[in-house]
């Protein structure tokens, strides 16, 4: 049975006689044939129609399809060069037989001469069918780690695409924090501006009024003085008869007992008041109105069952799983969030609140925990922590988790850590009571962190909180 031709070949077949076409022409209907396959078909009709529409030719001899006849022509070219090919290449190159042989140790195709010949007398061969199954078959068998790896890193670029998404939305809501916090800034200077121009163009009115009075009454004191001055010269430029009968009532106009006016102290507008270390006065206004965490949360690090507030500086779980990148520093199995700063030396303290929560952990991390895997709280997996379960059983995270008893229950925790002095202290900042300390040579960074845990009927407990400290604004003079 012939081979079924291909969609190409079908369409550079004449459809009359169902070959390639020799020397077609072209109707005006736009269909193409064979030159002699159209003039037999019209001899055997006796009408020039087209065998495909029956559309009527005006012409006897249609022109010559040149284009369609370079197509078939390199078709054909390359088809004969193909076949070729393939002909040859299924023949030995050496003795020009059939290959039907493989050989398996030089891993190559080989015919019957060949394996009688010196370089593969000895080798083991096997049917050719035969080495072409096997050889697919571990081809198939390569594929599979190969499908992996495609399957991984597909499912990485999904994760990456996410991750750039994640960022874009970063980015819009720290743009609009930053804008919000800017703006209350801004509003806080205007307030300022605005209140301290008001304390200016009060003092100006007062002044200027006293000074105003002042003037008005000085004003008042020239035109008496002005005009006694030119009584007393009236009088004087009288005639000695009327000068002598008034010369009582004059010397009394020349007494004068007005005293100097003078310019009073405090008369100007306080500049210093108004202009003195300014910047600074504002600055330290602000700082009332403003608050300090020694401790930014990361929320890079929390699981997707923590929220973390705007402002980074309190955790609450809300049963709710995020859609978040699956980032190295992220944990994932505890409701763990880490500090965005550490330590690998001096003295630092903060404070957490805790509340009324029932479950809680506060305390410090290595650089290095597992944040995906199982963790121990104990120090050999890098976490220093107190620990609240069930609402009163407290302890501490060491290896075999010491019990611990409190007098009062703490409303918050104090951190303290003493890098090189190798302590960590737990500390109730109500009583300043120790509930507990670790001793230990840190090395690496630590980060402070949190973890909170829910209520028994699966309600969120709240939120942890890194509490804020009072901010003041030293002055040291500079020598």
């Amino acid at each position: 049975m012939a081979a079924k031709a291909s969609p190409m070949e079908e369409e550079l077949c004449c459809s009359v006689c169902s070959d390639f076409y020799r020397d077609p022409v072209l109707l005006k209907c736009s269909h193409s044939f064979c030159g002699a396959c159209l003039q037999k078909f019209w001899e055997q009709k006796s009408s020039r129609e087209c065998p495909i529409c029956k559309r009527k030719s005006s012409v006897n001899e249609p022109p010559l399809n040149m284009a369609l006849r370079n197509i078939v022509d390199v078709y054909l070219k390359q088809k004969i060069e193909c076949e070729s090919t393939e002909k040859s290449e299924s023949l030995c190159s050496l003795h020009g037989e059939k290959l039907l042989l493989f050989c398996v140790e030089d891993q190559e195709p080989i015919c019957l001469v060949c394996q009688t010949a010196a370089k593969h007398r000895d080798h083991r061969v096997c049917p050719l069918l035969e080495a072409e199954l096997d050889k697919k078959e571990d081809l198939r068998a390569s594929l599979i780690p190969l499908k992996e790896k495609l399957e991984k890193f597909t499912k990485v670029k999904q994760d990456f695409e996410k991750t750039a998404n994640h960022i874009k939305k970063q980015f819009h809501h720290t743009k609009k924090r930053i804008n919000k916090e800017f703006e209350e800034l801004h509003q806080f200077l205007r307030e300022e501006e605005e209140a301290r121009l008001a304390v200016l163009r009060e003092e100006e009115v007062q002044k200027s009024q006293r000074m105003k009075e002042k003037i008005e009454n000085i004003s008042k004191q020239v035109s008496t003085l002005s005009e006694k001055i030119r009584d007393i010269e009236k009088a004087v430029n009288a005639d000695d008869i009327s000068f002598l009968k008034a010369i009582k009532d004059t010397k009394e106009k020349a007494q004068c007992s007005l005293q100097d006016p003078k310019l009073e102290s405090g008369a100007l507008i306080d500049l210093a008041k108004h202009l003195g270390s300014l910047k600074f006065r504002v600055l330290e206004k602000m700082l009332g109105t403003v608050q300090y965490t020694p401790v930014t949360l990361d929320p890079n690090t929390a699981t997707t069952q923590l929220s973390v507030s705007d402002d980074l500086t309190s955790a609450r779980r809300t049963g709710v799983k995020q859609q978040l990148p699956d980032n190295p520093e992220r944990f994932t199995r505890y409701s763990m969030v880490l500090g965005s700063e550490g330590f690998d030396s001096g003295k630092h303290s903060w404070e957490v609140e805790v509340g009324d929560k029932p479950e809680w952990e506060v305390g410090v991390a290595a650089e290095s925990v597992d944040r995906k895997g199982e963790i121990t709280y104990s120090p050999k997996d890098g976490l220093w922590a107190v620990i609240l379960r069930n609402g009163d059983k407290y302890k501490a995270g060491t290896s075999a988790g010491t019990p611990l008893t409190l007098e009062r229950k703490p409303q918050r925790i104090r951190v303290q850590l003493d890098y090189e002095g190798g302590e960590l202290s737990f500390i109730n900042p109500t009583d300043m009571s120790v509930i507990y300390t670790f001793e230990d040579t840190f090395t690496g960074t630590l980060f402070p962190y949190l973890c909170t845990g829910v209520n028994r009927d699966g309600s969120s407990t709240g939120d942890m909180k890194i509490c804020p400290v009072k901010v003041c604004v030293t002055v040291t003079s500079s020598q």
